[in-house]
């Protein structure tokens, strides 16, 4: 199959965007997705991609050869991805991360011997057969699950499944990561089972946290961050309005012997409040929120839910104290997520210290060209005054 794309389509892929959308494409073959060769009006070849006839990204570009792309190819493409990769001691980490390992719409994660993939686009989906082999080639893994359960699969007009497409993969895994054990959930857990993109964030706030000081983390899911704090900190609240997530929280500590976080149902934006006013203080923050904006235009009300709790922790953060705060929300950029900072600081009359921007775990790559790869924003503060 081939297409025809507009001269602005053509510059897109020129300047190291890999995607191409409906508006752009010119000619368009049988509707039929699959992998297709890519020329401009022309009739010059620019590249084989990923066809989605019914998404408003159309083409996603995978060589710009004409090599033939087979399963080989793929496993090819994931053992360098997994090189990339050498030096991670985590049990659990991000082997293929789409776009930014030039893999679009793949994502491929390791939970032990076990792989959870997810194949977001109806181009990558018409190769599913050819993915999973190259998986099983590259990786051997015991199992192989499609979580292939996220929203953006309805955008290409896809179902949402979760499917076991190779041997046997459990319901729990148990992870290590810097020395913490927890529990993650390959069938029903968030993303593939477990926020393996905040990872070096968690051993970065852990090794800062005061010994014998007082720690807070909000939105703490199943305790990942607490966990973590813990093993410095005296007391540990972690905090969470839903008491699912709290008691597998719960679970994790107990993995581990860590008997000093207590674990509290509760909104993070009204505790914040009544901590303020009961004038308490905490030697370490935690703020790892859900998107607030899952919208352009959410954006404005979203920043506005940012800047309040960062604005209430600030209040509460003690003399010395460190802040880690972060946001998901693709739509709130590095520019306005600081800019964010900048005001909560000042509205705190707190000075706040910068110490460190961070991001997703390295094996979650973030292309400068691609602003899309660059969704989490991370931020260490200190409070000096």
């Amino acid at each position: 199959m081939t297409v025809k794309v507009t001269a602005r389509g053509a510059e897109r892929w020129k300047q190291g965007h890999p995607w191409i959308y409906r508006s752009d494409v010119a000619e368009e073959p049988d509707k039929t997705p699959g992998i297709v060769q890519a020329f401009d009006r022309k009739g010059k070849f620019l590249g084989q991609a990923l066809y989605s006839p019914k998404s408003e990204i159309r083409l996603r570009l995978l060589s710009r050869g004409n090599e033939r792309i087979d399963d080989f190819w793929w496993s090819d493409r994931i053992l360098v991805a997994a090189r990339r990769r050498n030096g991670i001691t985590a049990t659990a980490w991000r082997v293929v991360h789409a776009e930014g390992d030039a893999l679009p719409s793949l994502v491929i994660d390791k939970y032990g011997p076990f792989v959870v993939a997810q194949l977001l686009s109806a181009g990558l989906e018409s190769v599913r057969r050819d993915v999973l082999e190259a998986i099983k080639y590259a990786l051997e893994p015991e199992g192989i699950l499609l979580r292939n359960d996220s929203a953006v699969r309805r955008h290409e007009g896809l179902a949402s499944e979760v499917v076991l497409a190779h041997g046997q993969v459990p319901q729990v895994v148990e992870i290590v990561e810097d020395g913490v054990k927890y529990l993650a959930a390959p069938w029903s857990g968030q993303k593939t089972g477990a926020f393996l993109d905040q990872r070096e964030n968690r051993n970065l706030i852990g090794h800062q946290t005061k010994t014998g000081g007082r720690a807070l983390d909000l939105f703490t899911y199943h305790g990942s961050f607490a966990l973590h704090l813990a093993r410095n900190a005296k007391e540990v609240l972690a905090v969470d309005q839903s008491a699912e997530a709290l008691a597998r929280g719960a679970e994790n500590a107990k993995l581990n012997g860590i008997s000093n976080i207590k674990w509290m149902e509760a909104n993070a934006f009204d505790l914040l409040r009544e901590l303020e006013r009961r004038r308490e203080q905490f030697d370490t923050i935690v703020l790892d929120p859900p998107a607030f904006a899952k919208t352009k235009a959410n954006l404005e009300r979203a920043v506005a839910g940012y800047k309040e709790i960062n604005l209430r922790a600030m209040k509460i953060l003690a003399p010395g104290g460190m802040l880690f705060t972060s946001s998901c929300s693709y739509h709130v950029n590095r520019d306005v997520f600081n800019a964010m900072l900048a005001d909560a600081a000042r509205d705190s009359g707190r000075r706040i210290q910068f110490v460190a921007a961070t991001g997703a775990s390295s094996d979650h790559p973030e292309l400068l060209n691609v602003p899309e790869t660059g969704y989490l924003k991370g931020m260490l503060l200190r409070a000096i005054g």
